[in-house]
């Protein structure tokens, strides 16, 4: 795996047959779906991907498979963010055995900690890793933002850099201003939307949940971002920001991301939208909503 790692890495939704078992043939199917799309890698088991909602049997069998069918064509990184130290060293080895790339930590969730005791956590986890590891900045789900000292420190423990899905551009500016001049270490952002500005100031993609759906969408923005092409850059920019009016803003409750993501995917006949309790899939008037959204959308 080519150092600093970039471009757009979609977190892979997990597709799940109706009794929630893994539907291997839709996997297949998604999987060639992203790299014909042109993207520079997929993460397994992070948020898209329901990885806590999940048994370890289910997300072994994912890996496994999604590495078979990846082939080594782009990277593939894995989730191992658990409740359980021993169940993430699991699912680290596991990945390594499965033939994935690196490992993505972000605080365990449930209890509270201080960012010293994710230091320390760190500091026990790392010496275990069999993979690279990249941090994941998620505070909306993980009850902790990653301070910058945090995460300079993960560096100095080996991490190969940091997924920010915080939504706050003066942290993201604050990242990118600090690692400004590490050639190892990405920057990669988890707000879609603020892509063109995190190439601009020096970061390196995206890990972008719509390039589940319009995997070719992002990674045109990024290589028009990365080459300064401003009117291609608008352009793209703008259908990007009309999923937020349109796909996005379908649903009620902030699992409404996850939930459109999967609709999108079923409409254009990838996979169904079968969701890990305790999410559950449309019902059948946001599905229409989801299609008309699909259908009038101009790639």
């Amino acid at each position: 795996m080519k150092l600093p790692l970039k471009g757009i890495i979609p977190p892979m939704i997990t597709p799940l047959t109706e009794v929630g078992a893994l539907d291997s043939k839709a996997l297949e199917k998604l999987v060639e779906h992203l790299i014909s799309g042109g993207v520079h890698g997929i993460f397994l088991l992070g948020t898209n991907g329901e990885a806590p909602s999940l048994t370890y049997a289910l997300r072994k069998e994912l890996i496994s498979k999604a590495c078979n069918f990846v082939k080594g064509r782009v990277p593939v990184l894995v989730g191992i963010t658990d409740t359980s130290f021993d169940g993430s060293i699991e699912l680290a080895n596991h990945s390594k055995e499965a033939g994935a790339d690196a490992v993505v930590i972000a605080p365990p969730y449930y209890f509270p900690i201080s960012q010293a005791e994710f230091i320390d956590y760190l500091e026990s986890l790392v010496p275990e890793l069999p993979l690279p590891f990249i941090m994941y900045n998620m505070p909306s789900c993980t009850k902790m933002e990653l301070s910058l000292e945090t995460i300079k420190r993960s560096k100095e423990l080996g991490a190969i850099g940091l997924k920010d899905s915080s939504g706050n551009m003066d942290y993201l500016n604050a990242l990118l201003k600090e690692f400004k001049d590490s050639q190892d270490f990405s920057i990669l952002v988890g707000t879609e939307s603020s892509l063109p500005e995190t190439i601009a100031n020096g970061g390196h993609g995206a890990i972008a949940g719509g390039a589940n759906f319009f995997p070719r969408l992002f990674v045109d923005l990024y290589d028009a971002s990365v080459a300064d092409d401003k009117e291609t850059v608008t352009l793209l920019h703008k259908k990007v920001i009309s999923l937020y009016e349109t796909i996005y803003d379908v649903g009620q409750y902030d699992s409404r991301y996850i939930k459109g993501t999967k609709c999108v995917l079923s409409v254009i006949g990838i996979c169904n939208d079968y969701m890990a309790l305790p999410l559950r899939r449309f019902e059948e008037p946001e599905r229409r909503k989801i299609e008309k959204y699909v259908k009038d959308f101009e790639l």
